[in-house]
């Protein structure tokens, strides 16, 4: 399958089957500590950029090859941002037709602002937007956005999707270590948070390959620190485990580039998530798609990662 990918573990959706309605990368936010390497080129355009005809077989097929109770979500999701794929609402509706499995958009909010957009997400069980800064500095600083996306009109959507919305509204946070895990950045965070009212917020870190080289996690004090100033609401999420259902893949070629152009791993995750190849013929297949030019290699954190080939990863330290 092209656009529809899992089930994948979650801790906050459980057995989650994502669709992707957005090719890589494309994107209104350029994130420092994106796991599918830079926005090249921003676009705030929203456009069919794949057919939801397309999109929806696929989505058809895997609930009927999947037994009953095996996915517990639908996550509309992108390589990219999902939003901007004009024929969201449509796919929303078409899918809830289709099944009684719960629907979530994970998304970056940013065209949240837009009526539109907000009322094609009204059908969604959950709505996963991100706010990670509560200043328009911080907001430029981590997420580089499309000069139509800016700060106060991500805060202006995501107060009216919560005043209209009947469904969840997790946030997503992720915690950068001496970005906004500082005692001030998390006090301008709350201050926004307060003015949402969202029904939770995940704080997250980055454990895949991040855009930027200079990126890093929170350490235990900055969790703690965004626990105490951003109160009950929020909660800690941990990594989830790499236990990819790879039945739908044909081979490990397959498989390796599927999973990687979404979520970026190592040798040894690949290895462990793909078992039901043997090792030696996942390494091979590995070896391969490098040879190919398909996936390459992306060095962060100490160890080395795989990613699609069209990502972008610089490899030395670039300037805040």
């Amino acid at each position: 399958m092209n656009y529809v990918y899992g089930p994948i573990p979650s801790r906050r959706l459980g057995r989650s089957l994502g669709v992707d309605l957005i090719p890589l990368k494309t994107c209104n936010w350029n994130c420092v500590y994106c796991q599918l390497g830079r926005t090249t080129p921003l676009t705030n355009a929203r456009q069919e950029y794949i057919p939801r005809q397309a999109i929806f077989a696929e989505v058809k097929a895997a609930l009927a090859h999947h037994p009953p109770g095996s996915i517990d979500f639908i996550s509309l999701v992108g390589s990219g941002e999902p939003t901007l794929h004009s024929g969201i609402g449509w796919l929303i509706r078409a899918i809830r037709a289709e099944t009684a499995i719960p629907l979530a958009v994970i998304t970056n909010g940013a065209l949240l602002y837009l009526p539109d957009v907000r009322a094609e997400l009204a059908a969604a069980d959950v709505v996963m937007p991100t706010l990670c800064a509560g200043s328009a500095e911080l907001y430029q600083q981590i997420h580089r956005p499309h000069p139509e996306a800016t700060f106060a009109r991500l805060v202006t959507g995501l107060t009216a999707l919560r005043a209209e919305y009947t469904g969840k509204l997790w946030i997503e946070l992720m915690l950068l270590r001496g970005v906004n895990d500082t005692e001030p950045a998390l006090t301008e965070l709350a201050a926004v948070l307060q003015r949402i009212q969202p029904d939770a917020v995940h704080v997250i870190l980055p454990e895949r390959p991040p855009a930027e080289t200079w990126v890093a996690p929170a350490d235990d004090e900055g969790l703690l620190r965004a626990a105490a100033i951003l109160g009950p609401v929020a909660q800690i999420v941990t990594p989830h485990s790499l236990a990819i259902d790879a039945n739908d893949y044909a081979n490990a070629e397959e498989a390796i580039l599927g999973i990687v152009t979404r979520h970026p791993m190592t040798e040894v995750q690949l290895v462990q998530t793909l078992a039901r190849w043997p090792a030696g013929e996942v390494r091979a297949a590995l070896a391969a798609l490098l040879a190919q030019e398909t996936i390459h290699a992306v060095d962060r954190f100490g160890a080395t990662f795989f990613a699609a080939a069209p990502s972008v990863f610089p490899a030395a330290a670039s300037l805040r």
